[in-house]
């Protein structure tokens, strides 16, 4: 069975109904507080922690004094910048007595569809965290339109999942897993702790059994359980709604798994191997010296450019010789690795005239 004591990075999704009291509209502190000492105390094992969370609208339509039916496009998105401003804060005043360190991270679907956002996104949460800062990650809803939402949190929280190769995924929630049928409405409804595999009749049973209360229901997470396993990491849909829900969870709560199809790094090297190159770098001796020792490839070991491609494409790696070494995503442009190579990454700042990223591809980003 697994555990959040084996996670080495976790990711952990909390609903606006877990975060904000329905009746008044009022944030949920006392929850908040004994989530926040959840998050200490697994981040005191080593556990990186990233927090996705719900909460900005709802927040933000109690201060502006908007009604609590269905809000237009426009509202909805005053409402989220005055929330978000909120929720911040709430999450900043939970976790510092606990000497956690927070930051906002805001996304859009467009943020995961296009590359260089990706890849953004990716490098400024590995960066807040090996700075030992806890990420709370919500949707850009100030900016966000229908055609570039993921219109839940459930879905949102996954590919967050993938876009930082957790190996955890918790959304906490109203139910306390999947059932063969609504709970709600028969009696012979049964629980299921642990599915290895999402076919075809638990997609018909997430239909059937979603609780209608958080924002597309079981079927969401289960499309958001498609996303983590089928990137290596294994997810949870744990109740929440009570005080510590994460050690309630680690105490044996009754939880459902989904169970990972790989580990992460092998999923992002899979992904990164089926991805067809946009052009050349061909290396020298020291470098193709270098990536064999596992390290990555810096701009002073590179002797040619060829074809166009932009920031998080791939290319092709090459050797002296023109053997084909592997492949992955480039940190710069064509243009701007043709300014840069054979130079020290120290340099780079005084070619381009802004300070890049010292490796041309990262050792994460490749495949040899």
């Amino acid at each position: 069975m697994a555990s959040l004591k084996d996670a080495k990075r976790l990711v952990i999704k909390i609903g606006s109904a877990l975060l904000v009291d329905s009746g008044t509209g009022a944030l949920r502190q006392d929850w908040l507080t004994s989530l926040a000492a959840d998050v200490a105390r697994i981040r005191a094992r080593g556990t990186d922690v990233i927090v996705v969370s719900s909460g900005s609208i709802a927040l933000g339509r109690r201060i502006l004094g908007l009604p609590a039916s269905a809000l237009t496009l426009e509202q909805s998105q005053a409402a989220a910048a005055v929330g978000q401003i909120r929720l911040a804060r709430a999450y900043e005043e939970a976790l510092r007595p606990h000497d956690i360190i927070t930051g906002q991270v805001l996304v859009t679907l467009e943020d995961s569809q296009d590359r260089r956002r990706y890849l953004n996104s990716r490098a400024t949460m590995e960066t807040m965290l090996g700075l030992g800062v806890t990420p709370i990650v919500n949707e850009n809803d100030t900016i966000a339109t229908d055609e570039i939402r993921y219109g839940d949190n459930d879905r949102l929280a996954a590919q967050v999942a993938v876009t930082v190769g957790a190996d955890q995924l918790v959304l906490l929630s109203d139910v306390d897993g999947i059932y063969t049928a609504n709970p709600k409405l028969r009696s012979d409804a049964q629980h299921i702790a642990i599915v290895d595999k999402i076919t075809s009749e638990i997609e018909a049973m997430a239909g059937d059994a979603g609780s209608g209360l958080s924002k597309g229901g079981m079927i969401t997470k289960v499309m958001a359980a498609k996303i983590a396993t089928e990137a290596g990491c294994m997810m949870a849909i744990a109740l929440g709604t009570g005080l510590n829900p994460l050690s309630k969870l680690e105490e044996g709560a009754r939880v459902t798994w989904f169970t990972a199809q790989t580990d992460p790094q092998a999923a992002r090297k899979l992904w990164i191997s089926a991805l067809k190159p946009k052009g050349t770098i061909t290396l020298d001796e020291g470098a193709v010296a270098a990536l064999g020792r596992g390290k990555s490839l810096l701009p002073a070991g590179v002797t040619q450019i060829s074809g166009s491609f932009g920031r998080g494409d791939l290319v092709a790696l090459l050797a002296a010789d023109g053997m084909r070494l592997g492949q992955g995503l480039a940190r710069y442009t064509s243009a701007e690795a043709r300014q840069i190579m054979g130079r020290h990454s120290r340099d780079i700042v005084n070619v381009l005239g802004y300070e890049g990223r010292a490796a041309l591809v990262h050792r994460d980003d490749m495949v040899l």
